[in-house]
């Protein structure tokens, strides 16, 4: 069985892209055998595994590919349900345009703020882009850093409508648990009742995606 492969992009950082990736893949990971490539030059997801306590390692996989990631992804579809592609905070790099090749879906986490979401037009347009060789490839965008409140104010709801990427009906709330999870090495599912709400909007995500 051939892996369902996920890419998570922003063409800019401090969206809480490796955030969403790394939680994605734990709870991907409560489903089937599921892998995450680091494709970010921080490296980011290393160092959030390379966190996690011995006596409770991160329950997913993660490795950096060096090589040709189109052809990577598809060495590992084979030996794996789930692969999750944590993209460079940019769309200026080969590294991006083959994660899109080779994905069924792109996650694109954006914050809850016209000004953030406009910002991320290029994306749009570089999707759109990459579907004349991967006509397959579903986009989504999922609003991070929610505050009931206000999240959804008039003015977002304007910049959405003006996307052909849909929104997900779920979204990340701000959260300090997720912080949490990225500086003890886990996943929400691993922090208990502290992390209870958090998970639940991660298993919406997925509920909606696969």
């Amino acid at each position: 069985m051939s892996a369902k492969v996920f890419a998570v992009s922003n063409q800019k950082g401090g969206t809480g892209k490796t955030t969403l990736s790394m939680n994605f893949a734990a709870g991907l990971a409560r489903r089937g055998r599921t892998l995450v490539i680091d494709a970010d030059p921080q490296g980011s997801a290393g160092q959030w595994t390379g966190l996690a306590p011995d006596n409770r390692p991160f329950p997913v996989s993660v490795i950096a590919v060096a090589g040709n990631l189109a052809r990577e992804v598809n060495r590992f579809r084979q030996d794996y349900q789930y692969v999750v592609i944590d993209c460079p905070p940019t769309l200026e790099t080969e590294t991006t345009r083959l994660a899109m090749s080779a994905s069924d879906t792109i996650l694109i986490p954006v914050l809850p703020s016209p000004i953030d979401l406009w910002a991320s037009v290029r994306l749009a347009q570089t999707i759109e882009q990459a579907k004349l060789g991967n006509p397959k490839l579903g986009a989504y965008l999922v609003i991070n850093q929610l505050e009931p409140r206000n999240a959804l104010s008039r003015g977002m709801q304007q910049a959405l409508a003006e996307f052909d990427i849909p929104s997900l009906k779920g979204g990340l709330r701000r959260r300090a648990v997720y912080r949490t999870s990225a500086i003890e090495g886990a996943s929400v599912f691993c922090l208990g009742k502290r992390g209870e709400a958090a998970a639940q909007e991660i298993e919406s995500i997925i509920e909606e995606v696969i």
